[in-house]
C-alpha cells in the first residue's frame, strides 16, 4: 500500500531535529540561505556531512553550482531566522548581521556554530538531492 506524500510529510514532520541554515553565494556573488533539517555528520574520517535540497526549490540552482557552503547550527531564540530562511521570494538578508567567512560564505552572527564545507559529491535522490561535503573550518561559539 503507497503512502500519500500528505501522510508522509506529517508522519515525518513528528521527528524533531536540529535547524540549520545552508548559506552559500550565487553566481553573481549575492549571499543566498535556506533553512534545512536535513543535516547530519556522515563521517569522522574523513570528516564529511550531508544535507538535502529539494530539486524544485529556489535554492536547488545556487546548491548546484556552489562549491562551498557554510552550516550554521541555529540557537531555540532563532526561531524567527529559521522561519525566514524558509520564506520562498523573501530577501532573507536584508537587516541580517552576517559575516564572510574564509571562502565568502556568510556566517550568520548570534548562531551556536557553523561549520565551512566544501561540496564533493551531489547524489539524486526522488525529488531531492544528496550533497556531501567534507568540513573545512569548523566554529563552535556563542558569538559565532
Amino acid at each position: 500500500m503507497a503512502i500519500s506524500t500528505e501522510v508522509f510529510r506529517k508522519i515525518m514532520g513528528l521527528f524533531a531535529t536540529g535547524v540549520t541554515v545552508i548559506t552559500a553565494r550565487t553566481r553573481a556573488g549575492q549571499p543566498w540561505g535556506f533553512t534545512v533539517n536535513s543535516f547530519t555528520s556522515v563521517s569522522l574520517e574523513p570528516p564529511l556531512v550531508l544535507f538535502c535540497v529539494g530539486k524544485g526549490s529556489d535554492s536547488f540552482p545556487v546548491v548546484e553550482q556552489a562549491e562551498y557552503f557554510a552550516v550554521n547550527y541555529l540557537a531555540e531564540a532563532q526561531e524567527e531566522i529559521s522561519r525566514r530562511f524558509a520564506l520562498r521570494g523573501a530577501d532573507r538578508f536584508a537587516g541580517l548581521r552576517y559575516r564572510e567567512g574564509a571562502h565568502r560564505t556568510p556566517l550568520l552572527e548570534g548562531c551556536l556554530g557553523f561549520v565551512e564545507c566544501r561540496k564533493v559529491a551531489a547524489h539524486v535522490a526522488g525529488d531531492h538531492t544528496i550533497i556531501l561535503s567534507t568540513h573545512i573550518l569548523p566554529e563552535v561559539s556563542q558569538t559565532c
